[in-house]
């Protein structure tokens, strides 16, 4: 079982994040997939899952998911990724910047008969929003 959550995960990186295929969402993940990471105004299911995929691509179309580690045991999955695009449109009321950005997130994804059912997952957001020169560093300043 531990290599198929591997498998089903790498797969989503790979063709939904790198590739922008959205409409995979319902092949991957079940009806009732529950997202605990959610982003202000989406719907904490598969549905919002592709929202927000959707936007996020519109905004960073060379959108780039490289798994560094990828850990299964028994119906869980983790992947320690990092993210990198550039902004190129709006993204959640933030204007195209223009900017590159590289970030690192953590997944954790529960399965249930074969689909992601469940999904935790911590996002340096903010080091995004510094990179795309929306936020002050949070150094800064600081000796």
């Amino acid at each position: 079982m531990s290599e198929d959550i591997k498998a089903h995960m790498r797969r989503f990186y790979q063709e939904v994040f790198n590739d922008g295929r959205i409409d995979l969402i319902d092949e991957l993940a079940t009806p009732g997939f529950v997202e605990h990471e959610t982003a202000p105004g989406i719907p904490p299911g598969r549905e919002g899952v592709k929202q927000f995929f959707s936007a996020f691509r519109a905004a960073v179309p060379d959108l780039t998911a490289t798994v560094e580690d990828l850990i299964a045991e028994g119906d869980r999955g983790v992947a320690r990724v990092t993210l990198s695009g550039t902004q190129t449109g709006e993204f959640f009321g933030i204007p195209a910047t223009g900017k590159q950005f590289r970030i690192d997130t953590i997944d954790i994804v529960r399965f249930e008969n074969g689909l992601a059912a469940e999904h935790w997952g911590v996002t340096d957001m903010a080091g995004m929003m510094e990179q795309l020169g929306v936020l002050e560093p949070a150094m800064a300043g600081t000796a």
